[in-house]
């Protein structure tokens, strides 16, 4: 594990009586320093063009035709036309970060995604904790025999991995686009206004309203998505960027839809691995919502927050200006 035992230096943890000498310093966490020249247009105008860009991509790829929709792409058993729709939102969330980070005279690693430390420890720690929560969700329920893993649904062997390779991009896809939408150059710039964790918590009560809108989803999801929110926010504060919590809520999904093949946020998808099935009282199997629902969710991220508390006890994030 790779978790503990570092040095503080090396990891860019600046304490306060050092923080002047070390200024230069690059952290583990792949982020460098803030400069100290301040922003060149004001925080609102940055955050209204951000937005504006933002909902203008969204509401663009809203019309576009999917396989949930019943669109194909050339006829393929997979969901090709969904991958590029998260990749397509992904860089409609980027992008414009990017472009902002020109006119702020900064980093766009400083919003959360520093590409040298792309697939490096961080992210594979966070895939660790993605298993590690979705399977022991699934084991709770399964003791109070809300679940059973059924027979496999995948005729061969061949199959079986293609759809885990497919389900791996797609959802790591998924990670990016939704991590950084919620966490990335939003989180940065808000906290520079109205503090890190109130613009946490105001960001992750909109990444829950905006999971309402999936088929299936209720209010109890919607809320243990807000509670994630919260969980990774937590997480982005003590690692300092996004890779920990993308790979996270990659694997965590990947875990839900593919290897345990239950209902993900409201929605079960094709291509899944055997013929689980959930049964039980609501509170237990989170109903129509799928395991995010129920009441063991809430518990786990509780015992996940502490986790991280544990693991990652530094403040990591940067200064925002």
């Amino acid at each position: 594990m790779l978790f503990m035992g570092d040095d503080p230096v090396k990891n860019g943890r600046m304490p306060s009586e050092a923080s002047e000498v070390l200024a230069s310093k690059p952290s583990l966490s792949g982020l460098p320093e803030p400069d100290a020249l301040p922003p060149q247009i004001p925080i609102a105008v940055r955050l209204t063009i951000y937005v504006v860009s933002l909902i203008l991509s969204m509401f663009l790829l809203s019309g576009m035709p999917t396989e949930f929709s019943g669109a194909s792409l050339l006829g393929s058993r997979f969901p090709w036309l969904m991958l590029l729709g998260e990749a397509l939102l992904f860089a409609g969330a980027y992008l414009p970060a990017c472009l902002l980070a020109l006119l702020e005279h900064r980093p766009a690693a400083l919003y959360g995604l520093p590409w040298r430390a792309f697939l490096g420890a961080r992210f594979w720690q966070g895939c660790l904790l993605g298993l590690a929560e979705v399977s022991l969700l699934i084991f709770s329920i399964a003791t109070f025999g809300g679940y059973r893993f059924g027979t496999l649904a995948l005729p061969d062997a061949s199959l079986i991995v293609k759809w885990l390779l497919f389900w791996l991009l797609f959802f790591v896809v998924v990670g990016l686009s939704e991590e950084f939408m919620f966490r990335g150059y939003l989180q940065f710039t808000l906290a520079g206004v109205i503090g890190y964790w109130p613009s946490a918590c105001l960001l992750s009560l909109g990444f829950g309203a905006i999971d309402l809108l999936n088929r299936g989803e209720n209010w109890v999801g919607a809320a243990d998505v807000v509670v994630v929110g919260l969980l990774f926010a937590f997480a982005l504060e003590r690692t300092g960027n996004l890779w920990l919590v993308v790979g996270w809520h990659a694997a965590f999904d990947f875990g839900e839809t593919f290897l345990f093949s239950v209902p993900n946020s409201g929605a079960l998808f094709s291509g899944h691995l055997s013929n689980a099935t959930l049964q039980g009282p609501v509170w237990l199997t989170g109903g129509t919502v799928g395991p995010e629902g129920s009441v063991f969710s809430f518990l786990i991220m509780g015992l996940m927050a502490m986790l991280v508390n544990f693991l990652f006890p530094q403040r990591e994030y940067p200064q925002t200006a």
